[in-house]
């Protein structure tokens, strides 16, 4: 990192940064750093320009994004922040794959309340048979020809075939969260490498699909770590970055840790805007439970897009409620 960065305080910090985003550069770990540990006056200044290089770069519209849960529960793997671990004591459902029927209906749902995006999430490390996966394939191509809306996937751990299957399927794009730095990994899940999580990811792009993959934030993860994230997703080339804030469930291994600040989740966004000036950026899980009345700031802050409706195992606002929230915003929806 240049010295004279370091040595910048506040709005020259951020304006020095956002000009060099602005003309096509890039910022380092460290001058992230900086900026992601900003506060009172100079972190609205660090939103402001975030703004301007999402505009700059994306416009004035954003995109909003719904899932189904399609397949719950009695999952093998010990993440710690998962409600859906067969070794977590939770109140989350447990079910089998939806049929073809169920996907469709909740896809058609999805496209009625004005989403481009479908997400079919099922829990597990893979699909567990061949027969589901066709499900998902006969669900896909039905989304595809029926509906108005982009069908997406997240299937858990997928070989190249898999993917190519997909994609000739018509699935849009294929969603895999690296969940959080590489460095903070095995303190949040022993029954993965993340290797795995990264092969999956380079399957997905090789077979054509865009990539959706990102992580949750808040899971005692430090800032750098936060930061290592997402150099990482740019690594890796993937097309579109979710970012969730960890709502701690009972019975999981987080349960007691403290929920991010507001002001704290919108720092986050602003940076990752920094860092990840071309790639869309979705606020997921979270959006309304942490950042509560400062919610519609996400765009504000650098954000591109949002999931609408539920999540995988709590309830979101209201559809009715977010789009009130975007005609408020006077924000266009692609």
């Amino acid at each position: 990192m240049n010295p004279s960065i370091s040595a910048m305080k506040g709005l020259q910090l951020v304006t020095s940064l956002r000009d060099r985003v602005l003309e096509g550069g890039r910022i380092d770990g460290e001058e992230a750093l900086l900026l992601l540990e900003l506060d009172g006056c100079d972190r609205f200044d660090l939103i402001a320009a975030a703004n301007r290089i999402r505009v700059a770069f994306h416009g004035e519209s954003v995109h909003l994004c719904g899932i189904v849960n399609a397949k719950s529960g009695s999952c093998p793997e010990d993440c710690a922040f998962c409600a859906q671990s067969a070794r977590h004591m939770t109140d989350a459902p447990a079910y089998g794959l939806l049929d073809e029927e169920g996907i469709v209906s909740k896809a058609r749902a999805t496209a009625e309340a004005g989403a481009g995006y479908f997400g079919i999430v099922t829990s597990g490390r893979t699909l567990d048979s061949p027969g589901e996966f066709d499900t998902v394939l006969r669900s896909v191509r039905r989304i595809r020809t029926e509906l108005d809306i982009e069908p997406d996937a997240s299937l858990g751990c997928i070989t190249y075939e898999q993917a190519l299957a997909l994609k000739e399927a018509g699935c849009a794009r294929y969603h895999h969260n690296l969940e959080t730095a590489r460095s903070f990994y095995p303190e949040i899940c022993s029954t993965r490498d993340y290797d795995d999580n990264v092969r999956t990811v380079r399957n997905a792009a090789r077979a054509g699909l865009d990539v959706c993959s990102g992580g949750i934030l808040g899971m005692g993860e430090s800032p750098g770590q936060r930061i290592e994230l997402a150099i990482e997703l740019c690594d890796l080339g993937v097309s579109r970055v979710p970012i969730n804030f960890l709502m701690p469930i009972k019975g999981t291994r987080l349960e007691k840790l403290e929920p991010l600040r507001p002001l704290e989740c919108l720092s986050i966004i602003a940076v990752y805007r920094f860092l990840l000036p071309r790639l869309e950026i979705s606020v997921c899980a979270g959006r309304d439970t942490l950042l509560r009345d400062l919610q519609s700031m996400v765009f504000f802050a650098g954000a591109t897009g949002c999931m609408i409706g539920n999540y995988l195992t709590t309830a979101g606002r209201s559809v009715e409620a977010d789009r009130q929230l975007l005609e408020d915003l006077e924000v266009e929806i692609r």
